[in-house]
């Protein structure tokens, strides 16, 4: 029995609680975890936490929101009741597919499209050529170039050139036309309204109103940053406020998120559980192939075969609509040879279940025999388990993550596997101070 710790629960799985509390030989905490008529949430923590090692398990499935505003409130009020130290147990953890921002998204800094450029001029728009042995030099500016000339033709014109004045306003107080001279002055400038320079009157920019024809000359730069929400930094940020020492999840789908923390957070594997179901489950898993249903979990999928010492193969989504109608249905390409034999997808995390069923669908095209879906997180939202049912998955294997009672009476394909024990090791490992490296070792 662990002493001097307490163990709270979430609304999100609380048999997962029990289970891991069974394991340590230690009473679930009592607390109150309700909302009011309003939809507030409304917590007390109804044992003293005064001084205690505090561990509040909660998950990401379901209600989401909800669930993580009944974490922060409850971190809060144990960081209230003086809590020695507070960790927060999330094994499946919110938002954790929205770490980065996307690339493709409308509301991003526009450019003009550079122009062609000859090879032997340069401009300001141009990137000269890395010298090496047999690459002309490109020729730079000397003292004889008009600067001002070729300022001028870099500025921002009406969308395709043409220059185009505003409209004439009032003349200057004096009377007199203002001359153009400097560096702003330009031989070959169009007629330009007195008053104004010849920057002045090419000068347009994407939200001029009068000009809406421009917006469609733009397009966004790659590499800047898009105007959009960072929810990944957002949550690191709220559990850190509320006043969480540590952190510890389960297979993160993309790692990078650990560096988002500025407290310890821990991303405990489920490898180990998937490696030996294979092992102990599947005839002759040697002759088996290990897939990964897309390029992003091929580092993931890789891992297990080549431990494993199992043959590999990949299916390639290429995303490249041709209409507007084609957006949502990327092509899928496998690359690796399966034919007549069992294969096992490996991934991370299904929700709708849309990739793993139209991998299972391509690999029966291709000549498997039997096919295995292998996930950590089975979320399973909207009709997901309906399209599972109909699916070409002879049999798909998921954590308790999240719950899967439910899903597993609609789902006559689903099996579960336990992880109550990965975490209850963890607890006692990071409460006794040891070294939870033993856990991350899965091959």
């Amino acid at each position: 029995m662990v002493r001097n710790i307490v163990i709270l629960g979430g609304n999100s799985h609380p048999v997962l609680t029990q289970n891991i509390c069974n394991i340590l030989g230690l009473p679930v905490s009592n607390r109150t975890l309700s909302k009011f008529s309003v939809g507030e949430t409304r917590c007390e923590i109804q044992d003293s936490v005064r001084g205690k090692d505090v561990f509040i398990i909660q998950s990401g499935g379901g209600s989401v929101n909800d669930h993580l505003m009944e974490l922060c409130i409850m971190i809060s009020a144990c960081k209230i009741g003086s809590a020695k130290r507070v960790t927060a147990v999330l094994p499946l953890f919110p938002y954790s597919r929205q770490p980065d921002l996307p690339y493709n998204k409308s509301g991003a800094p526009l450019s003009k499209p550079p122009s062609e450029v000859p090879k032997d001029k340069y401009t300001f728009e141009s990137v000269p050529a890395t010298p090496a042995p047999g690459i002309a030099k490109t020729p730079s500016l000397n003292k004889d170039t008009d600067i001002s000339r070729v300022m001028s033709k870099t500025m921002l014109s009406n969308g395709n050139g043409n220059v185009t004045a505003p409209p004439a306003g009032p003349t200057p107080l004096n009377g007199a036309p203002r001359v153009n001279s400097g560096y702003f002055a330009s031989g070959d400038a169009s007629p330009a309204r007195p008053g104004l320079t010849t920057m002045h009157t090419q000068s347009f920019t994407t939200h001029d109103l009068r000009n809406p024809a421009l917006i469609n000359t733009f397009q966004a730069k790659p590499g800047y940053k898009r105007w959009v929400a960072q929810a990944g930094t957002l949550v690191a940020d709220l559990l850190t406020c509320a006043g969480a020492d540590h952190v510890v999840a389960l297979d993160l789908h993309d790692p990078q998120y650990q560096g988002f923390f500025d407290i310890p957070m821990d991303n405990l594997y489920g490898r180990p559980l998937l490696k030996r179901y294979i092992q102990q489950n599947i005839p002759d898993y040697k002759d088996a192939v290990i897939v990964s249903p897309d390029a992003g979990g091929a580092k993931r999928a890789t891992a297990i075969a080549d431990n494993l010492g199992m043959d590999f193969a990949l299916i390639h989504k290429e995303r490249r609509p041709t209409r507007i109608t084609d957006r949502q249905n990327a092509t899928m390409m496998l690359v690796g040879n399966v034919a007549n034999r069992v294969c096992i997808l490996i991934d991370d995390l299904a929700d709708t279940a849309n990739t793993i069923t139209r991998a299972a669908k391509l690999l029966r095209k291709e000549g498997a025999t039997t096919v295995y879906a292998l996930i950590t997180h089975g979320v399973f939202s909207g009709d997901a388990i309906q399209r599972i049912n109909l699916s070409a998955i002879d049999k798909i294997i998921v954590t308790n993550s999240v719950p899967q009672d439910e899903h597993r009476r609609q789902c006559p394909k689903l099996e579960v596997l336990d992880i109550s024990p990965i975490f209850a090791e963890a607890i006692r490992r990071i409460h006794h101070g040891e070294s939870i490296s033993v856990l991350f070792q899965y091959d």
